[in-house]
């Protein structure tokens, strides 16, 4: 037929990393752009290493490493894969044409056979669309249940802003060079104390860790945040010691890295499952084990900490010119 009334797509989300890990996860690999196991996508895309923490432990510290486009677009990036966006504030006057825009562009890369990914919130995947009953078909990752979002409804949220991801064609790209990159990522993401500028309420990287345990120590934090923080931390930090293995032989130097990221996981497993309990209202923090939990923090901050320094030498070995070159615009003027 001419015009296609709809289209269901075979993608399948499963929730065990950073929402956008699991999503772009999702949608490359059913694409037929990523193969390999999820630790490999998250720790060469630079997801695994981001690591943001709320002044209060809100849950949002999560999802809250920086200006998504940037983000998501250095991840993609590093997997060679061609990535778009749409996304802004739903109280904007020209809401209703970008929402108007953003349906047409989803819809177009469906019917592609590309799913899109999408801000629920958190992240999710629009895997289908109905014409006649003007509906998306989305998934969480936390059943493999379907959810139905009306055109009308698309990017209205509780959050004050909305997002969707589209993914193109890909190329490939030397192991090395990916890994390199990711690792320069990793650095970017350590030593940069305020991805979400002028908010100084969450921190990031080294920053996150003094965050963490100081509101640990005084209280007053939000549980369910904390929880999710600590749970999505430790998830990282294995995803990190998995892919740094899985790729160690690519740079030298690289297996020690490896090794100390395999101490820090090893470090936190302990503590954090005697911290982390379960009760009828889900999972609470125990308080009588959270001194000994921000003792493994402390140590867990000085092996990352040893990490970093090792990656930044492995790192200067190599020249970097997407860093290190200027444009002859200039790297802030308007274009």
């Amino acid at each position: 037929m001419s015009k296609r009334s709809g289209v269901i797509l075979d993608v399948q989300m499963k929730r065990e990393s950073k929402s956008f890990t699991d999503a772009l996860y999702a949608v490359t690999t059913a694409a037929g752009l990523f193969e390999g196991p999820k630790f490999m996508l998250s720790g060469l895309s630079g997801m695994a290493f981001k690591f943001t923490v709320h002044k209060k432990l809100l849950p949002l510290s999560v999802t809250a490493y920086g200006q998504w486009g940037i983000e998501h677009s250095a991840a993609a990036d590093n997997l060679g894969i061609f990535f778009q966006y749409d996304g802004g504030r739903t109280r904007h006057a020209s809401f209703g044409e970008y929402q108007r825009i953003a349906i047409d562009s989803v819809k177009q890369s469906l019917d592609r056979g590309r799913a899109c990914i999408y801000w629920i919130p958190e992240f999710g995947v629009i895997h289908g669309y109905d014409e006649d009953d003007r509906v998306f078909y989305v998934q969480d990752g936390w059943s493999g249940e379907t959810q139905v979002v009306l055109y009308d409804n698309f990017g209205l949220n509780f959050t004050p802003f909305w997002f969707c991801h589209y993914v193109g064609d890909g190329v490939k790209i030397p192991l090395k060079d990916a890994v390199l990159e990711s690792l320069r990522l990793a650095l970017e993401d350590w030593d940069t104390p305020y991805k979400t500028l002028p908010d100084l309420s969450i921190a990031s990287g080294r920053l996150a860790y003094s965050f963490l345990i100081r509101v640990l120590q005084e209280g007053g934090f939000d549980s369910n945040g904390a929880v999710y923080i600590l749970e999505s931390f430790q998830t990282s930090r294995i995803e990190i010691s998995a892919y740094l293995r899985e790729v160690q032989s690519a740079l030298p130097g690289l297996e020690e890295v490896q090794h100390l990221y395999a101490d820090l996981a090893k470090e936190l497993r302990g503590p954090l499952a005697a911290a982390i309990s379960e009760n009828n209202s889900g999972k609470v923090l125990n308080e009588e084990q959270l001194p000994s939990l921000c003792a493994a923090l402390e140590r867990a901050l000085e092996l990352e900490e040893q990490a970093m320094g090792r990656v930044k030498i492995i790192s200067g070995q190599y020249p970097d010119r997407k860093r290190s070159t200027l444009p002859r615009w200039g790297a802030h003027t308007a274009r």
